[in-house]
């Protein structure tokens, strides 16, 4: 038993060494293609809060193909190490490409990968992180497995976290038809009262968004709801007036 729980341990830790590499050398093709000058716009556009390396979204996903061409996709059992090793690196755009290798995999996440979405949410958080993933990942999830959407709504959108809760509010942008807009209302109201500028844009957002597929319910809640703040106001109606 001893001699087999040793096997065990030192297999993953060969495993997370393979993996660690993998991280590495994307680490290795960023670091030969930065631009301290785009890197100071780009920090500065982000309120100086992240580092950068100056790569912009065009050749970032360039090389993030190029890459792929010639390592290969990971394993998915190995991709939450993977996204969790590139979540800690001091440069923004290895965030980016942790986001873009998820959605090569978002018909394939398992249930318990909620808790590393959770993870990437509340760390180092900021919108354009957070909403990518409360559309496109959370969204996903809670689309197939309704357990785990019941489990984490609940806990979600009581949370002191204001980025899990604008998550509640943002996961549906995509669903179109598929929205329930009843519990986006529900949602909605929760958070009424709330002076923070992500909440309200988010509110805003939300109601705008499925007003491109059904713009009556969202002018009667608008009308109604009068205790909705104005930035919320006036993103629902940007294009119903």
């Amino acid at each position: 038993m001893v001699s087999g729980g040793r096997d065990l341990s030192r297999r993953k830790e060969w495993i997370e060494a393979v993996m660690s590499d993998y991280v590495k050398k994307i680490e290795r093709l960023f670091e030969m293609n930065t631009d301290p000058v785009q890197a100071a716009q780009m920090k500065k556009y982000m309120r100086d809060q992240f580092e950068y390396l100056g790569i912009k979204t065009p050749l970032s996903k360039a090389l993030q193909n190029e890459f792929y061409a010639k390592y290969g996709l990971p394993e998915i059992a190995e991709l939450d190490f993977i996204v969790r090793e590139l979540w800690k690196l001091p440069h923004r755009e290895y965030k980016y490409v942790a986001m873009r290798l998820l959605d090569k995999f978002e018909k394939k996440l398992a249930p318990q990968f909620i808790k590393t979405i959770e993870h990437l949410i509340v760390t180092d958080s900021w919108w354009d992180t957070v909403d990518l993933i409360a559309s496109h990942q959370v969204g996903g999830m809670f689309k197939r497995y309704p357990d785990i959407k019941t489990k984490y709504l609940a806990k979600w959108r009581r949370s002191k976290n204001m980025w899990l809760r604008r998550t509640t509010l943002l996961f549906q942008l995509g669903y179109k038809t598929d929205t329930d807009f009843a519990l986006l209302c529900k949602l909605i109201q929760e958070n009424l009262g709330s002076d923070e500028f992500f909440i309200n844009k988010a509110i805003g957002w939300s109601l705008r968004q499925y007003a491109h597929i059904n713009p009556s319910p969202v002018r009667k809640f608008v009308k109604t709801t009068r205790e909705l703040h104005p930035l919320s106001r006036r993103e629902a109606m940007k294009h119903l007036e």
